[in-house]
C-alpha cells in the first residue's frame, strides 16, 4: 500500500473519494501512469462493500437471461427503474464476474466446477454469486490487493472529506467546475487541500441518518451532502430501503442476517410459530425487501413485538453451516445455534435508493465530479432495491465513471489552490452539543420518516430538521471541524433532503409508504422525484422539487 501524506496540498491526476467496490473499481481502470488519490474515511476496508453478505446478481445459468434479469429488477422497484439503465448494467454482469475472478475472487462453485447461484428476494431465479456468505469481503479483498499492487494510487486513509473545490468558490474565471476537495486528517486534526480536474465520489450511503441501521458507522450522506453544496441534483432520496432482517441483540444491533438465509429456506415466524409472510405475498418470504420489511413492522405493531423469528432449523444442519459459516460464527458467538433455534430480527434502514443525480458514464451537474454507487442515483433500483443489485452496480459505475474520466480531456488544476480557513474559528468545549443533535437527528427521522409516513409525520420531521440545521450550521460556523461535526453537518443536510422528497411524492411506491396516499399512482409512474438546489439556473421561478421525465438525460455532460 502506498500511503499519501500530503501536508497542506497535493495534486493528483484523479481523486477517488471512498475506498469500497465503486472507489477502487475505478481507480483500477484508470491508467496506471496517473497519480490517483484514494481517500478513506477510516482504515483502507472502511465502508460497506466489506459488510455485504449475500452476494452480486448475474445471469449466467442457462435458464436465466438479462431480459429475466431486466423484468425481475423493475418489478422490484415497483416498476419506477429506467430500464436503459438496468438493461446496461445487467448486461455487463457476466464481464464483472469474468474480472473480479481474475482478481482472485474465490466465487462458490458446485461439484462440476460452475458457479454456486443462490436465489434471494425478488429475483425469479437462481443468479447471485457469492463466496459463502462474506462476499463482499473478499470481493473487497481482492480489489485492494490489486489497488495496492499499483505504485499511481496513492492511499489516504482516515481522512473524511469536507467540501468540495469549485472554480465558483475559489473565484477563478470561465465556466463552473470541480478542481479538488478538501479533506480533514482525523489523525492530525489539519485540513489538507487536494487539487485535481477530476474527482469521483464513492461514499456510500445515508443509512446512519436512522436509528437503527444495518451499515457501518461511516455511512452518513457525505458525497450526496458535498455535492447538493455545490450545485448538484438529487434524486428519489424517498426511497430508503430497510432490510428486513437485522439481527435484534443487545451486542450486534447492526449485523445483518443475509437475503440468502430467506433464499435458501428460512421462514419467518411470529411467537407462536406461525408463518406470517405467505399472508401478505404469493412470493411469501421472497418477496421484494420493501414488502418483506413493511410485513414485519406491520405483525410488530399489531402485536406489540420486539422482533420476529427468522428460522431455517427445518434445514440440514450441515447445510446451513457449509451455506453461511459467518453468520453461524457470529450468532454462536452470542449464544444463538441458527441450525437449531430461530434467529430474532428486526427491519433496519440498510440502502439510499437515491442520491447524486448522474447519467451511465457516472457524471453529475458538475463538470470534473462524478458519482458511483450508493451515493448515486441512475435509475437502477427504481422504488426498491433488488438484493445483490448493488454490488454489481458499484463495479460497472466505477468503471464507467473511470473509463469516461480517461476519455474527457479537462484542463491541469493548478496547485496554488487557496487552502482551508480556520483563521477564524476555535477549539469546541462543547462536544456534547454535536452528540445530542446526532441521537435526536435519528430518532425523529426514525420516528417520522420511517418504514411508514404521513403528512402530519413528515411536517414535524421537516420542521424539526430545518431548526437542527440551523443550530449545526452556527456551530460549523464558529468552531474548528471535526469528523463527529461533518458528519452531523452532512446528515442534517440530508436527512431534509429525504423529508422534501417524501413530501413531494404525493404515492404509497416501493420503499416509499404514506398513510395519506396509500395507492400508487399511475400518472407517477414515469417520474423521478428531482430536487433542484438553491443555486440552480432559474431556481427562484422554479418549485423546491420537480418531477422529471424518466426517458429525459439525468445529467449534464462531464465536460
Amino acid at each position: 500500500m502506498h500511503q499519501g501524506n500530503p501536508r497542506d496540498s497535493a495534486t493528483f491526476d484523479a481523486i477517488v473519494i471512498g475506498s469500497g467496490a465503486a472507489g477502487l473499481a475505478a481507480a483500477l481502470n484508470l491508467p496506471e501512469d496517473w497519480r490517483v488519490a484514494l481517500v478513506s474515511k477510516g482504515p483502507a476496508d472502511a465502508g460497506s462493500t466489506a459488510w455485504a453478505q449475500g452476494g452480486m446478481s448475474a445471469a449466467l445459468d442457462t435458464g436465466d437471461s438479462v431480459d429475466a434479469h431486466v423484468r425481475d429488477t423493475l418489478d422490484a422497484g415497483a416498476g419506477l427503474g429506467r430500464p436503459d439503465v438496468i438493461r446496461a448494467i445487467a448486461g455487463e454482469a457476466p464481464e464483472i464476474a469474468r474480472w473480479l475472478s481474475e482478481l482472485g475472487v474465490p466465487f462458490t462453485r458446485d461439484a462440476d466446477n460452475h458457479y454456486h447461484l443462490t436465489q434471494e428476494g425478488g429475483h425469479r431465479h437462481r443468479r447471485v454469486l457469492h463466496v459463502a456468505d462474506s462476499t463482499g469481503r473478499a470481493i473487497h479483498d481482492a480489489l485492494r490487493q490489486a489497488a495496492d499492487a499499483r505504485s499511481g494510487i496513492h492511499w489516504l486513509t482516515d481522512r473524511i472529506a469536507v467540501d468540495l473545490i469549485t472554480a465558483r468558490r475559489q473565484r477563478i474565471a470561465g465556466p463552473n467546475r470541480c478542481l479538488g476537495a478538501y479533506v480533514l486528517n482525523r489523525a492530525t486534526g489539519h485540513v489538507e487541500t487536494l487539487a485535481s480536474p477530476r474527482v469521483l465520489l464513492a461514499t456510500g450511503g445515508a443509512n446512519k441518518v436512522y436509528l437503527y441501521s444495518s451499515n457501518p458507522d461511516g455511512n452518513t450522506g457525505d458525497g450526496i451532502a458535498m455535492a447538493w453544496r455545490v450545485g448538484c441534483r438529487v434524486a428519489n432520496l424517498e426511497f430508503m430501503q430497510f432490510h428486513p432482517t437485522c439481527l435484534f441483540h443487545p451486542e450486534a444491533r447492526s449485523f445483518l442476517i443475509s437475503e440468502a438465509v430467506r433464499g435458501e429456506g428460512g421462514h419467518l415466524l411470529l411467537p407462536d410459530g406461525e408463518r406470517f409472510m405467505p399472508r401478505f405475498h404469493p412470493q411469501a418470504e421472497l418477496a421484494p425487501r420493501d414488502i418483506v420489511a413493511r410485513a414485519i413492522d406491520h405483525e410488530m405493531k399489531r402485536l406489540g413485538l420486539e422482533h420476529v423469528w427468522l428460522d431455517i432449523s427445518h434445514e440440514s444442519a450441515e447445510r446451513v453451516r457449509s451455506l453461511f459459516p459467518t453468520i453461524h460464527a457470529k450468532l454462536d458467538s452470542l449464544g444463538i445455534d441458527m441450525t437449531r433455534d430461530p434467529i430474532p430480527v428486526v427491519p433496519a434502514a440498510h440502502y439510499t435508493c437515491g442520491g447524486i443525480l448522474t447519467d451511465l458514464h457516472g457524471c453529475t451537474d458538475l463538470p470534473g465530479l462524478y458519482a458511483a454507487g450508493e451515493t448515486a442515483h441512475t435509475g437502477l433500483h427504481g422504488a426498491n432495491r433488488m438484493a445483490s443489485n448493488s454490488l454489481l452496480e458499484c463495479l460497472v459505475m466505477g468503471r464507467a465513471a473511470a473509463r469516461h474520466m480517461c476519455e474527457t480531456p479537462l484542463p491541469a488544476v493548478d496547485a496554488d489552490l487557496r487552502p482551508w480557513d480556520e483563521s477564524r474559528v476555535t477549539d469546541s468545549d462543547e462536544e456534547i452539543v454535536v452528540r445530542h443533535n446526532w441521537l435526536e437527528l435519528r430518532r425523529f427521522m426514525w420516528d417520522y420518516v420511517g418504514i411508514v409516513r404521513s403528512r402530519k409525520r413528515l411536517d414535524r420531521a421537516l420542521a424539526r430538521a430545518r431548526l437542527l440545521r440551523s443550530e449545526i450550521q452556527s456551530y460549523y460556523a464558529d468552531f474548528r471541524v471535526t469528523d463527529d461535526l461533518l458528519e452531523l453537518r452532512n446528515l442534517a443536510e440530508v436527512a431534509e433532503l429525504v423529508i422534501r422528497c417524501a413530501q413531494a411524492r404525493r404515492e404509497s411506491r416501493g420503499l416509499h409508504y404514506n398513510l395519506d396516499f396509500p395507492n400508487p399512482e399511475p400518472e407517477a409512474l414515469a417520474r423521478d422525484t428531482v430536487l433542484l438546489p438553491p443555486n440552480w439556473p432559474g431556481r427562484s421561478q422554479a418549485p423546491e422539487w420537480a418531477s422529471f421525465p424518466r426517458d429525459a438525460s439525468p445529467a449534464k455532460p462531464c465536460a
